[in-house]
Parts: C-alpha cells; sequence; structure tokens
C-alpha cells in the first residue's frame, strides 16, 4: 500500500493529533504506572496522526513506566524461518533450499524485525535496548528487567517455559494491545504450551545462525502454534471477565494481566480446541 495515501487516510480520520504529552495521559489513564513490566503489541497508524510517529509513542510509555519499569516487545525475524511455511507471501519450492543455504545468520543488533509494525522496529533499535538470542521469535526489552527477560532464548524454548514470555509471566507482568487485538497477543502462545489440549503437536523449525563461527542452518522441534482462535479467546476473557477496552489516540487499547489471561487461555484452549487430523 502507498505510504503517502496510507499517511493521507490516517490524517482524514485524525481531530487532534496525538502527542507525547497526550500520550502519557492516556497510557497513565488505562493504568500504566512507574514500575510495571508491560509487553505492548501495537499498530501505529489505529492511533490516529501522531506528532514523531512511533518515537513518540515509545517516549511516552518510557516516561510513564521509569527506568524501575520494563518496556518489551516482539520483535520476531519472520522471514528467517523455514520457507516451506511461509504463506504471506508463500514462495516457489524451487527456492526453499536457496533461502537456507544463503540467508543471512541472525544477528540481534542487525537482523530487522519483520510483520510486527513500525514501532517495534524502532523500539529495536533503541539505545540500551537488549534483544534475546532467537533467531525465529526474538523480543526486544528495556529497562529495569530488559537483560531478565531477554537472556537465555534459546532454539528450544520459542515461546514457552524458558523464553521471555515465561520471565514476563513469573514478574507478573501486563500485556498492553494499542489498537490491535487477542490475535496479536503473543502472550497466548505460552499458553498453547502449558495446554493439554486436543491436536496438540510439534513440527520442525529452521533459522540461519552462527555455529562455531560459521553461518549454518539449524533446524530443531517446537510446537506448531496456531493463532486463529485468539482473538475468540480474547473475546470469551474479556467477556468473562467483564473487560472493557479504553481508548488511547483512536485506538482500542487493552492492558491486561499477563498471568490472568493466560491462565485462562489454559483451560480455554483445552475446553475448546478439537484435532483437525
Amino acid at each position: 500500500m502507498d505510504e503517502k495515501k496510507t499517511e493521507s487516510d490516517v490524517v482524514n480520520r485524525t481531530t487532534h493529533p496525538n502527542t507525547i504529552t497526550t500520550l502519557v495521559k492516556e497510557f497513565e489513564e488505562l493504568g500504566i504506572k512507574p514500575g510495571l513490566v508491560v509487553i505492548m503489541h501495537s499498530s501505529l497508524s489505529k492511533l490516529g496522526w501522531t506528532v514523531g510517529g512511533p518515537v513518540s509513542v515509545i517516549k511516552a510509555l518510557m516516561q510513564v513506566l521509569t527506568p524501575e519499569g520494563t518496556l518489551v516487545m516482539f520483535a520476531s525475524a519472520g522471514d528467517n524461518t523455514e520457507p516451506s511455511y511461509w504463506e504471506n507471501p508463500p514462495v516457489p519450492e524451487d527456492w526453499w533450499e536457496t533461502i537456507r543455504q544463503e540467508m543471512p545468520a541472525y544477528h540481534p543488533e542487525i537482523t530487522p524485525s519483520r510483520g510486527v509494525g513500525v514501532i517495534v522496529e524502532v523500539f529495536r533499535k533503541w539505545p540500551g535496548i537488549k534483544r534475546s538470542d532467537h533467531p525465529n521469535v526474538s523480543f526486544a526489552a528495556w529497562g529495569k528487567h530488559a537483560k531478565y527477560i531477554t537472556k537465555d532464548h534459546h532454539l528450544s524454548a520459542d515461546l514457552g517455559e524458558k523464553s521471555p514470555l515465561a520471565r514476563i509471566y513469573d514478574l507478573d507482568g501486563q500485556v498492553l494491545l494499542l489498537g490491535v487485538n487477542h490475535s496479536n497477543n503473543t502472550s497466548l502462545h505460552l499458553a498453547e504450551y502449558r495446554s493439554d489440549f486436543s491436536g496438540k503437536k510439534s513440527i520442525s523449525n529452521g533459522a540461519a545462525m552462527m555455529l562455531n563461527k560459521k553461518k549454518t542452518w539449524v533446524v530443531w522441534e517446537g510446537l506448531d502454534i496456531d493463532s486463529d482462535d485468539f482473538e475468540q479467546l480474547g473475546k470469551d476473557f474479556e467477556s468473562a471477565n467483564g473487560y472493557l477496552p479504553g481508548k488511547v489516540g483512536l485506538a482500542e487499547a487493552r492492558l491486561i494481566s499477563q498471568r490472568v489471561i493466560v491462565d485462562y487461555a489454559v483451560q480455554w484452549l483445552k475446553e475448546n480446541r478439537n484435532t483437525h487430523d
């Protein structure tokens, strides 16, 4: 989509532009406080036009959280993955081996995020950010617990017990959904790992990595994750808990305890997922 046309549409939807000042006020009204651990998923365009764009959103959050807080974002490198699984878009089968052989090795300071929004990509390059070492599903973090959350994120951890998601759970963190719904709520994948639902299975994953100082295509087994029912899961959670979204700019905004929704999702997945075999 043409970027100028997209920005024009956002301008036309916006009565008053968002600023760091207005965003700070609205984040505080939503319930964000100094010292919280927050994992955010976001859509900048849904906020309405913002003076300073993604930089202002990040600065506003950091101002509210203070350095005693922690801000985390999912910085997935979606193109350093097994190409036979690609869907958006798929690529010809006769390209697959070329991709595996020629994909640059994952490097936390260089490899861009993909498919997770412009705010994440700006945040990933922010001074002082820590980024986890997982070549597929990395997380970027800033603040007091950034190092603790991102360290030791190895291949087999993926989005499970030894991932940044589990560390956020241990720290009683909050999920912030800013202009997106629960289909983007990465924390629900932790519930997939913890739930005993029908049809649960593993698949082979792959990525280009540096191994013994040599670029190598590494393959490992991980959970076959699926976010197709996360939007419904989130709707049921909000209905069961009487939760009503707030507003930041023009966007619906949700601030929800990660522990509470993950624990709910573990049971929901067990009760609602049926095998498709």
